[in-house]
């Protein structure tokens, strides 16, 4: 072993030993000694049932002392040999994983120690992660407690596994404890959770088929980030797969996942609306098939995996009813198949704007973009694939998630700015030439991409080539400070110059998960709840974001593959947690 390495080791092993006497002892001063001033501790439910964050001493001493007197973590020991690493632009911190228990189940957790030049250099920790990884009693039924199923060569008569599937899936003799609202990868993530914990649920969809969100999507799509980082929970893709997986590809997958992982699914099924009872505890939800026959189900728990934005923004656009051409949402938009020859105003340029554009494009239609605000853009690569280079550090899928949970807000955000100042470096050419022709570059972003979707849901593309199409003039370009009004047959610019278009695609975003709660629960719920998405009141958590809410029994999971799949875990262990009298329903 390298010495280096095997110093770590032990290093690890010391500070998880003086971590366990400092807790024990119930001493403050000790457990002080073992922390940076900016130190961070981020807990997924070992120790405090939440997905929370505590920066500094005077917060993470005390808040760890006492919920080491509350689940009396045992058992300690590291995992591994430790890596060398940079992190948040911080050099040679050591990386370890380690697990433990609780009176609750198995945990496992991520420290990173870093040499304190003050104190005599003696390794302090900088973060600490520690998660649940199991509940005792109520494990996964993965692995090797995977379910016996039927006995090979038995006479049995009666329904076989798939009679079986069938009566599970047709609901007519019970409730699901869990009706889980959208079948993507979200929907998809979180019921496979569920299942495994052994937690009865059902999918509803409105699609006609599993996978039609992605399917019924515009001809070119394809991921635009790479396949390694969008796995689903237990079931990786092939490791012959593309790079970027096209749509049409990944919409199979998902139809054969949900099957493969029997997971409850009802296509065609709309989610109606529902109130919640409280005096029983549990929801009375309505639903309602394509035929419009209503099924009422009075299920515990409702799980809405709507996606981040599900209702279309439409906001006021000045002059537009003057257009009399067609009009449509981004969202409407499914390709340009005999539309050769026509004039596309694609208003937006987020990602969804540059993608139809260059789908206009290649298929023989003239594509304008509109630009309202500042865009960060980046190539997809290198710079867009930046923050996943944590996967390609040669760590399996289980640990690369849990190293990635390990980053509480303030280090992670350090480690986007210089993200970003690589990706501008590296992408300097590109927004140059942008810049050339008038396309306006988001100068003033600092933390790139992903805090973008984090707190806006947009703002920004992944050049796959639109943005050549841009600079040579191929898709053309309109400033909206450029543009007078809109006209019967076009937009009428400010010099006088008309151009016509014969249609307008409003790439305009969508509303947040709240508009979507209030159409579906209604205002009180709304209010209760309160804001979704985006980071909380300490900027440390999303908001509402896979942890239980102010109102009992309803939850919330959206985001990228990754934080689907990552996230599902730590939202199915609460939701198995609730059935079991755990925990409340409800977030005080």
């Amino acid at each position: 072993m390298d010495m280096a390495v095997e110093t770590s080791a032990g290093k690890v092993d010391e500070w998880l030993k003086d971590l366990v006497s400092a807790c024990s002892e119930y001493s403050s001063e000790n457990l002080k000694s073992l922390f940076f001033p900016d130190c961070h501790w981020r807990d997924l439910l070992a120790f405090t049932w939440h997905i929370t964050t505590f920066s500094g001493p005077e917060r993470v001493v005390p808040a760890l002392l006492s919920a080491h007197g509350d689940f009396r973590p045992v058992n300690f020991r590291r995992r591994g040999t430790p890596d060398l690493v940079t992190r948040g632009g911080r050099e040679n911190i050591v990386e370890g994983i380690f697990e433990f228990d609780t009176d609750i189940g198995k945990c496992q957790g991520v420290v990173r120690l870093c040499v304190d030049a003050e104190d005599q250099g003696k390794l302090k920790a900088w973060t600490l992660l520690t998660a649940l990884d199991q509940i005792r009693g109520f494990e996964e039924t993965v692995g090797a407690a995977r379910p016996k199923g039927e006995v090979y060569g038995r006479n049995f008569s009666g329904p076989n596994w798939l009679d079986k599937r069938h009566i599970a899936v047709a609901y007519k003799d019970r409730e699901p404890e869990v009706l889980v609202v959208g079948g993507g990868q979200a929907g998809l993530s979180i019921a496979a959770r569920l299942t495994q914990l052994g937690v009865d649920t059902l999918v509803v969809d409105r699609e006609e088929r599993v996978g039609d969100n992605w399917r019924k999507r515009y001809h070119s799509l394809v991921l635009h980030n790479q396949v390694h980082v969008n796995h689903l929970p237990y079931l990786p893709f092939p490791p012959s797969w593309p790079t970027y997986i096209p749509k049409d590809k990944l919409a199979s997958w998902f139809e054969f996942y949900a099957e493969a992982m029997e997971l409850n699914f009802w296509t065609e099924t709309e989610f109606v609306g529902g109130r919640y009872d409280e005096s029983k505890g549990r929801w009375n939800v309505t639903l309602k098939n394509a035929d419009g026959a209503v099924r009422e189900l009075r299920p515990s728990h409702v799980v809405m995996a709507t996606s981040v934005s599900g209702i279309a923004k439409l906001p006021e656009i000045p002059t537009l009813s003057k257009f009399c051409g067609e009009i449509i949402h981004s969202s409407e938009y499914k390709g340009a198949n005999g539309r050769k020859g026509a004039n596309f105003l694609v208003l937006g340029t987020g990602t969804s704007a540059h993608d139809i554009a260059q789908d206009l494009h290649s298929n023989g239609v003239k594509a304008t973009l509109l630009q309202r605000n500042a865009t960060s853009v980046l190539n997809v690569e290198p710079s867009a694939q930046l923050p996943y280079t944590l996967y390609d550090e040669g760590h399996s899928l289980e640990d690369a998630d849990l190293i990635a949970t390990a980053t509480p807000f303030t280090p992670l955000k350090r480690a986007h700015e210089l993200l970003t100042e690589e990706a501008t470096r590296l992408d300097k050419n590109l927004l140059e030439g942008l810049a050339g022709v008038g396309f306006k570059i988001d100068r003033e972003d600092r933390t790139g991409w992903q805090f973008k979707y984090m707190t806006r849901g947009g703002g920004y593309y992944f050049n796959v080539g639109c943005s050549d199409l841009i600079i040579n003039g191929d898709v053309g370009l309109i400033q909206l400070d450029d543009v007078n009004s809109f006209v019967p047959d076009g937009v009428q610019l400010k010099n006088g110059e008309v151009i016509p278009f014969d249609t307008i695609v409003l790439a305009t975003g969508f509303k947040g998960m709240e508009a979507l709660v209030h159409e579906l629960l209604g205002e009180k719920i709304t209010e209760r709840v309160g804001p979704i998405w985006g980071f909380d009141e300490n900027k440390q958590e999303l908001r509402n974001m896979w942890v239980r809410t102010p109102q009992p029994g309803l939850w919330f999971i959206a985001g990228s593959f990754a934080q689907c799949r990552i996230y599902s875990k730590y939202l199915g262990l609460q939701i198995k947690a609730c059935l079991e009298n755990l925990i409340g329903i409800a977030r005080n």
